[in-house]
């Protein structure tokens, strides 16, 4: 396990329990789920960025770089997707669909790190 798999994992969960919270809470979504679900966004764009520089310095992924890849790409497109469903839909089952990317993004990370190693 590497250092963007745990960035992922640290975001994901705290924006999950943020959203699960606000949807038990019965709240339509709001700037701090929205922003959670950006932050997970964010932590995939930096493993993005990090995973280019290191097949440019020479590292090697294990497995099939398509996947990994693919992977990645899918994973970038689900919070984007999660937080204008939640801006069309401002109920609060809204914000269990939020809650779902940070555990989404981590599952998917982690299978992007079996692949890398």
């Amino acid at each position: 396990m590497d250092g963007y798999f745990y960035s992922i994992l640290i975001v994901g969960l705290i924006s999950t329990i943020l959203c699960v919270v606000a949807g038990a809470m019965k709240k339509a979504p709001n700037d701090l789920t929205i922003f959670s679900v950006l932050a997970v966004e964010l932590a995939l764009v930096v493993y993005l960025v990090g995973s280019i520089v290191r097949v440019a310095l020479g590292e090697h992924i294990a497995g099939e770089a398509w996947e990994f890849w693919g992977y990645l790409v899918t994973a970038l497109m689900i919070p984007p997707g999660a937080v204008f469903w939640s801006i069309l839909e401002r109920t609060r089952w809204s914000n269990f669909v939020l809650a779902a990317v940070g555990v989404t993004a981590l599952v998917m990370a982690a299978r992007m790190n079996q692949i890398w190693y």
